[in-house]
């Protein structure tokens, strides 16, 4: 019997990860000043950014759900659409806790690339392969979760004066074993004929979009 070789979902979620080494996670914002009156206005815009996102977020997962239905993607998609579906009212305590209001979370940032993800979801989600969706939840999980726990962990251990709600919000780790489904359902696609050059690309496209958020955080408002 002959064995077919697929390739790794783990070995293109390395390469992934060796692109960004030596980024530090949450850069520039993790280095943003903690102390005079603009330390809130950047984790503001930040906030306006993700709960934009949000919505994104749900029609791409279902979108998902709906074209890649079967075991183990649906689960994926299932469980990443009630994270963020749940994260949404949590999202908005943090942005009263800042003192933002309804304007204030519909603001856009005055760095158009603060947006790239939108547009990376959203064609993945309608015309990316399995893997490729999979291993860009995959870096979204990867670069999100670092970069906020970054962000959150310093401001907490410098005494920054912010609220404890976003602390809380923001220093989260995230989930290993939902990071090791991700990899399981782009394993799932590539061993059913799925692109890795595809997959690459699109989690590149994810995690250079998400890095551009941290940067949109600190860009001066012109």
């Amino acid at each position: 019997m002959t064995t077919r070789n697929h390739p790794d979902a783990k070995a293109l979620a390395e390469d992934v990860r060796q692109r960004l080494t030596g980024e530090a996670p949450g850069s520039p914002l993790v280095l943003a000043p903690v102390t005079g009156p603009g330390v809130l206005e950047p984790l503001r815009r930040l906030v306006a950014v993700e709960y934009q996102a949000h919505p994104v977020e749900l029609v791409a997962y279902g979108t998902l759900l709906a074209r890649f239905p079967h075991r183990p993607a649906a689960e994926l998609w299932v469980t990443l659409a009630r994270i963020v579906h749940e994260a949404t009212p949590k999202l908005r305590e943090v942005a009263r806790a800042l003192g933002m209001s309804e304007t204030d979370l519909a603001g856009r940032t005055a760095d158009g690339g603060a947006y790239a993800f939108h547009g990376a979801m959203s064609w993945i989600a309608t015309s990316g392969s399995q893997s490729a969706a999979a291993l860009a939840a995959h870096t979204d999980m990867q670069v999100y979760y670092s970069g906020a726990t970054a962000v959150a962990r310093r401001l907490r251990e410098t005494g920054a004066p912010v609220p404890q709600e976003f602390l809380d919000y923001y220093d989260d780790p995230g989930d290993g074993a939902l990071e090791e489904l991700a990899l399981a359902v782009a394993q799932d696609g590539l061993d059913r004929g799925d692109n890795p050059q595809e997959a690459l690309f699109h989690a590149h496209r994810v995690s250079d979009a998400l890095l551009g958020v941290w940067k949109a955080t600190t860009a001066d408002p012109a």
